[in-house]
């Protein structure tokens, strides 16, 4: 196919000198590229000048991202210690789950005010979240804050994962050459890390000594003040209905999707029947599992947390098949017209399952117990949720042929 003989326009192409090359094996030379004209510009305007002297082709900047600070080792972003309308967004979003595996910054060093080389350093998870509870406690206070790659996940989730680790304390300071930043070698890390990181390792590794700071970051405050001493307050977990309410949006998201599928499979089971399938009757007792889903859901992502520290029991589960038995004998009540007295009994069985496995969920969330503690719980919990399951679908089943 021949070419077309019209000239082509070479738009922003840089301007080389002509020279000829010998003939490849493809046959080819390389000729001299066009140069635009001088007197006018080519594909649009010429660039503005940078909104900051530190943008760089490519990079964006963070919102939450204030101003620079050169150092001995480069230039260092300074953070905001309040938050924008972007970070209670995004606040909100991870807080139903939605993108929340993503909500990270960039792991490195970062500062709030005008840190010097005393200042002090905090470290913190590179979880967003994590990170917006810290610096918003620094208001007024000049320091460093040194972001480590957890992947995204919080301080306590973190240390239990081996993300917020030693040696990842270790290469973070490295990596951003603290050593030159800081004219001392102290790190203050959240006492929640401490089942991830070994103190004496970090000061081997790195040269920098651990200190323990408190396990909420709006102590963190006090703590500075008061020369890195914590008193008993900064040092107790707790567990208040706010610091448990904030947490079921997340519990109730992740319902959602196996959620669907067990109605889609109870919607099929509904319409079985002497009829082989009627719709009719997969419509109409499908509501009822629809009801009893709400409700376990309910009973167990909701009341449990809310009442926790009432609900008679130490496990989880125990406290899920309490709020799932009066749930349960609820919608029951409601539907036994509709689904008879077997049906009636599978919708008290499906809603105590439901809302025990969710209630057992919680534990993953709270500090009552340990990682051994929830196995423990799981071990005891399933079987029970297992078997109420069965006998949720023998009499769902049932109910169909009772008369």
């Amino acid at each position: 196919m021949e070419r077309s003989k019209q000239p082509e326009k070479s738009c922003c192409a840089p301007a080389r000198p002509a020279r000829d090359v010998a003939v490849g094996p493809t046959g080819l030379r390389m000729l001299p590229i066009a140069q635009p004209p001088q007197d006018e510009p080519c594909c649009g305007l010429p660039p503005g000048p940078p909104s900051s002297p530190f943008e760089r082709p490519g990079y964006r900047l963070c919102g939450f991202v204030d101003d620079f600070i050169e150092t001995a080792n480069g230039a260092v972003p300074l953070v905001k210690t309040t938050l924008d309308s972007a970070d209670n967004r995004g606040t909100f979003r991870a807080r139903f789950n939605i993108g929340r595996n993503n909500y990270r910054v960039a792991p490195g060093l970062y500062g709030v005010g005008r840190p010097d080389r005393e200042a002090p350093v905090l470290v913190t998870a590179n979880y967003k979240l994590s990170f917006d509870s810290l610096r918003q406690e620094l208001a007024g206070i000049d320091a460093w804050i040194l972001v480590l790659d957890t992947r995204g996940i919080n301080v306590w989730c973190a240390a239990g994962k081996k993300t917020f680790s030693t040696d990842e304390v270790i290469n973070r300071v490295q990596a951003v050459g603290l050593a030159q930043v800081v004219g001392h070698r102290r790190l203050i890390l959240p006492q929640l890390a401490a089942t991830g990181v070994a103190a004496h390792r970090v000061r081997k590794g790195c040269g920098f000594e651990v200190v323990w700071g408190p396990i909420r970051a709006g102590d963190i405050g006090r703590f500075l003040e008061s020369g890195l001493r914590a008193d008993t307050g900064m040092r107790r977990v707790t567990f208040s209905l706010a610091e448990r309410l904030i947490l079921i949006p997340v519990e109730v998201s992740l319902t959602l999707k196996p959620a669907l599928w067990v109605l889609l499979v109870a919607f099929f089971l509904s319409g079985i029947g002497p009829e082989v399938f009627s719709l009719r009757a997969a419509w109409q007792k499908g509501l009822a599992v629809f009801a009893a889903s709400l409700v376990g859901i309910v009973a167990g992502a909701l009341v449990v947390p809310g009442l926790l520290p009432w609900l008679p029991g130490r496990s989880f589960y125990l406290k899920g098949i309490l709020t799932g038995l009066a749930g349960g004998v609820w919608v029951a009540t409601v539907y036994v017209a509709r689904t008879g007295p077997y049906g009636a009994a599978a919708l008290i069985f499906y809603t105590v399952a439901v809302s025990s496995y969710l209630a057992m969920n919680f534990t993953g969330a709270t500090p009552y117990t340990s990682p051994s503690g929830v196995e423990k719980e799981m071990r005891r919990g399933i079987p029970l949720q297992a078997v109420a399951v069965v006998l949720a679908v023998v009499a769902w089943l049932g109910s169909a042929f009772s008369g």
